[in-house]
This record gives structure tokens, sequence and C-alpha cells, in this order.
């Protein structure tokens, strides 16, 4: 394997990137963008920028991403892509109809100074958006960021379309942050649960692991609604979960439309979960029911049960930064040792939090946000792990070291199920459980000799 060559040696690197822990910020607001019902994506750039874009979700969620693009050639890169963009908006009302075309740019279109609120404006006075329809924009050049940050850009979009009436609707606004479908979808039972009237936003949901029915539908029936968003000025207070995909949104609700928010970690593992439920009782007034507590103590049963095969085993992990903060939680929480931990995305706050999290670890912890894997690899090289979680990229590292090797985040390109089976929350927090014991023990088989290869383990 190429990765084989990576040596052992850690030099400083400060302008070369080897092996990106992260994606460009057109795939985030991409992936957000999909979660407004009736939705079309617009990527304002070249043919080749949204077919990438594209490309990386289909082959993530498995499903048909379906997104138009303003299709720069040498004319608009020179001259600006306002003209392809009318065009375009014109084009895709007429042909396809959507409820909402959510623009977001690229490296061309930032880099010579497309002003998408301009350009929107000036559609609007042409007459190219129809009555009743709806475009939002995000500004998200690759050359910052990462998907992270952009899908956190067209989140705000959305928040920015709240137009209060002055009347509280009594819902509670849920930004769930860059999770799987199947993870809204727990979240949504869990608040239903509960009892706790909600927005969320934004939700893909039935878009993107929705049934295979047999009939094509453009638009599917899924995503959080115009008429929800609008409404989201009405809310008694939002819940961001997760500093950087959700904070901005929520914190421009407070700000601009008086809603009050509350930041959150995502809720994977049990003490995030416990933190996510108790804020929904509090802003929403409402007691927690059996069936909550029951999913609740299973999770810690399995612990319990499982705790030895877990206590002190060292773990690499790479991926984004809100998923990253939750799962060492976790981890730290069962005795596991989070050792190498790998964000693409910048930001010296997930350090601060991680080292935190991590005070009590007994082995030395290595953490770098706006790192990459090559550096995760030489981390592991010097200093082995008993495991490692982390998209599909880290197969390689997973393969050349011999480590046990847990598939989570984004993207996972080589396996399925990720959009069916969530991992948040208490039931979420099982199937982690299980992921990780299972390869675990997987490996423990794997290497016992013929009079240690037990039945019962």
């Amino acid at each position: 394997m190429l990765l084989r060559h990576t040596p052992k040696e850690i030099t400083e690197r400060t302008a070369l990137t080897i092996n990106p822990a992260k994606t460009c910020q057109p795939i985030g607001a991409m992936y957000a963008a999909l979660g407004i019902h009736g939705c079309l994506p617009h990527s304002h750039g070249s043919q080749g920028c949204c077919a990438y874009h594209r490309s990386t979700l289909t082959r993530h969620y498995k499903e048909p991403i379906s997104a138009a693009t303003s299709s720069f050639t040498e004319g608009a890169s020179v001259f600006g892509g306002q003209a392809n963009m009318l065009q375009a908006i014109d084009n895709i009302f007429t042909v396809y109809d959507p409820e909402v075309i959510a623009i977001h740019t690229t490296c061309l279109s930032e880099t010579i100074g497309d002003d998408l609120k301009q350009i929107k404006t000036k559609a609007e006075k042409e007459g190219k958006i129809p009555a009743g329809k709806t475009v939002i924009g995000a500004n998200t050049p690759s050359y910052v960021g990462s998907h992270v940050t952009g899908f956190s850009s067209m989140v705000k979009s959305m928040a920015m379309l709240a137009e209060p009436t002055g009347k509280k609707n009594g819902k509670v606004n849920v930004i769930p942050g860059w999770v799987e479908p199947c993870d809204m979808e727990e979240l949504k039972r869990l608040m239903n649960l509960m009892g706790v009237k909600f927005i969320m936003f934004p939700d893909t949901s039935g878009v993107l692991n929705g049934p295979l029915s047999g009939e094509f539908n453009m638009f599917p029936e899924g995503g959080t609604t115009i008429a929800e968003l609008k409404s989201t000025g009405d809310s008694i207070g939002t819940l961001a979960l997760g500093e950087w995909c959700s904070a901005d949104g929520a914190r421009w609700l407070d700000a601009k439309k008086k809603v009050p928010c509350s930041v959150l970690d995502m809720p994977f593992g049990l003490k995030a979960t416990d933190r996510f439920i108790d804020a929904l009782r509090t802003i929403a007034g409402v007691s927690i029911p059996e069936q909550v507590s029951l999913e609740r103590g299973q999770l810690v049963d399995m612990i319990s049960d499982m705790h030895q095969y877990l206590y002190h085993k060292k773990v690499a992990l790479v991926g984004d930064p809100d998923q990253l903060i939750s799962m060492t939680e976790f981890l730290v929480s069962l005795d596991m040792c989070p050792v190498h931990i790998v964000t693409g995305t910048p930001g010296k706050k997930f350090e601060e939090r991680i080292r935190e999290i991590t005070r009590d670890v007994p082995y030395p912890v290595h953490v770098k946000a706006a790192g990459d894997m090559f550096l995760l690899h030489q981390w592991i090289k010097n200093e082995p792990v008993d495991l490692l979680i982390g998209n599909t990229y880290c197969k390689y590292i997973a393969r050349d070291e011999d480590i046990p090797y847990v598939r989570w985040g984004f993207p996972i390109l080589d396996r399925q199920g990720h959009q069916y089976f969530p991992t948040v929350a208490y039931k979420g927090g099982l199937r982690l459980l299980e992921k990780i014991l299972g390869v675990l023990m997987d490996r423990q088989d794997r290497d016992a000799t013929e009079q240690r290869f037990e039945l019962v383990m």
C-alpha cells in the first residue's frame, strides 16, 4: 500500500497538507440544502465542481444527488458569472419547479468576486423568481474552512428566512448539525416521545434514506418546509447541536430575532445525550417519560457488562470537530483512552476542548485542528493504538498498521447502513458500543492461540 511509505519521523509542515482530514465547503452547503423540502442545490461555478460535490454525497448516501450548476466557461471565469446564474435561476424554476434554490459559491466564483446578494436582487427585479418561490445563498469558497463550515454557512442562510409574527408558536428550534438522516429521525423520535413541539432544520431524513418505491420523485417528501423556516422566529428557543455546524445560525436567531439559544454538544454517547434531554426538558417544560429512562438504562447496562473489554484501550480518532468532541467524551466515559485526535477543520477551541475532556487519560494525548491523516499515521507509528475510528480513508492506515477499525463519520464510501442505523442518543450509543466491541473482540478471536480460543469471552 502507498501509505507504507509514511515515515515514522515527524517533521514540522507549515505549507503542505497530506491526505487532508476534510473536504471542501460546497459539499457541506449542498448537504445542508438537501434538508430543505423541495430544494434544488445550485453550485455557482464550473460543472466539474458540481460533479465532484454530487458524486461525493452520492457515494456516501448511495442515493442520486440532484443539483444544478452555473456551468462556468472561460468567459464567465474572466467576466463574472452573473449572466450564467440569472439564466440558471430562470431555467431551474421553469424546468424543475423547486420550492427553493439554495446557491453556494465555489473557489472560482469567489475569486472573481461574484456578489450573490446583488445577483439575487437583480433576478427578483427581472421577474426570474416566481411568486411564492425562494432563493437563498451562502458564500463557500473551498480554499478556506471545510465541509463543516460550508454546512454552517448554509444553515445560517436558512435561519435568515425567519419572519417573526410576534406570537410565539410554542416550538423549539433544533439544529442537529452534520449527522446522518437516521440520526435526525432518532432525535425527532425522542422529542416526540417527550411531547416536545419542534422545528428541525436542516432535516435530511426521508430525503437521503428514503425507500425504493419504483417511482421517481424529484423532490422527496422529507425536509424542512419554508413555512417552518419562517416560523423559527416565533419559537421559544433554539438548541444548536455542535459549535462548528450549528451555532452560527442559532446565534443569528438570538441576536436578530430574539429567539434565545443554547449551544450543546452533539448527543453522541451517554453524557452528551443526557445534556440534550435535560435541555429539552427545561426549555419545553416537559417531564422525561419512562421510555427515555429505559433506553438510557439499557446503554448504562451494556457499558457495565462490557467494561472489561474496553478498559484503557488506546484509540485514534479522525473526523469533524463536533462529532469528535462528543465521541472523545463517550470513549473517556467508557474508560477508554483517546490518544491521537485529528480534525481537518481549523479551530484552536477544538484543541482546548479535547484537552479538557482527556485531562485524566493516563497516556500522552496528541490533538490537532487543521491537521491531516498523514500526521495521524505518524503518531500511530510512534505510539500504536488498539482501535482506529474514522471515515473510509482510515482503511489504509488500519491495514498498514493492522489496527481494529470502526467506520464512523463522513465520508463512508465502502460500506452501507450508516444512513439507516443511528449513532446519536441512547439507542445510537448502543449501536456505537456494539460496533466498537465487535471489532475489538474479533481481533481477540483472531489473535488467540488454540489454548485461549474461547467460546464465551
